[in-house]
């Protein structure tokens, strides 16, 4: 009798979670197939849908140009943050020599600044390398708060890793790089794949830096052309094309962590159990 209690409690806690979660999700879906007074319509979706929303938002603005933006940004500030965060994670985790722990406290320390202390020295770097209004400027600009994350994760789990895999690579005469990235990145799967994905995320969903380094249309990214989607006021907002839009944008994330959600899990969960 407990543990039917149990169990009803267990899966009353989960629906309530999932209705939580999901209904903002839907309720976004429906307003997005509504135009006009529909809006003001209850139901959550409508009994005529408007699919000219999606069409509206490519339409009216470079919106796929704005999506383009950002997966080239976000994309190339998370293979860098990946690259240099191992190679970095690979000497702070598995080497040990004087100033170790400074060298990780200073990364921490450099990921606690606010993004709004670090925008005018950014600008002037974008600037002076002429990366202004270019992926290539935000990607750069992204590193700031990506990379400093990556080091901590990675050097977290590589300190994990036996070191005698280091010790037998190097009796067959491996090298640093060839035990980094034949012997150990194996292993890191998992963790490169929650890692990776969660760099992907915060740079895809940048906003301050997104606004200030961008100045056209064609230069923005999916956040900063959303937040142009807006009229006078809230009664003016043209919330079935914004609602088609945030779905749009949210698309590939979803995407990626379906793709990749065992390895995501696997690495959200590595080192939390042993023996």
């Amino acid at each position: 009798m407990r543990r039917w209690i149990r169990g009803a409690l267990l899966a009353a806690a989960v629906a309530a979670v999932a209705v939580y979660a999901l209904l903002p999700v839907v309720w976004a879906a429906g307003t997005s197939l509504k135009a006009g007074s529909a809006i003001f319509d209850p139901a959550l979706f409508p009994a005529h849908p408007a699919w000219s929303n999606y069409a509206a938002v490519f339409r009216e603005q470079p919106f796929g140009r704005n999506i383009l933006n950002s997966l080239l940004a976000a994309g190339a500030t998370t293979v860098a943050s990946l690259l240099l965060g191992l190679l970095a994670a690979y000497a702070l985790g598995r080497h040990r020599f004087r100033g170790r722990q400074a060298v990780l406290y200073t990364f921490l320390g450099a990921s606690m600044f606010p993004q709004i202390a670090l925008l005018s020295g950014l600008f002037e770097l974008i600037r002076s390398l002429g990366l202004y209004d270019r992926w290539e400027g935000l990607a750069l600009s992204y590193l700031i708060f990506t990379l400093p994350f990556t080091v901590w994760v990675l050097t977290a789990f590589l300190r994990e890793l036996p070191p005698s895999l280091d010790e037998a690579a190097r009796l067959d005469g491996a090298g640093p790089l060839t035990i980094l990235f034949r012997v150990l990145l194996p292993a890191l799967g998992p963790t490169l794949a929650a890692t990776g994905l969660l760099a992907f995320i915060a740079a895809w969903n940048e906003f301050l830096f997104a606004l200030t380094f961008t100045l056209s249309d064609a230069g923005r990214t999916v956040p900063v052309a959303l937040a142009q989607m807006s009229g006078s006021s809230q009664f003016e907002l043209p919330w079935g094309r914004l609602m088609a839009a945030s779905l749009v944008v949210t698309a590939p994330t979803v995407v990626l962590a379906l793709a990749f959600q065992r390895r995501i899990v696997a690495g959200l969960t590595a080192g939390s159990v042993k023996g």
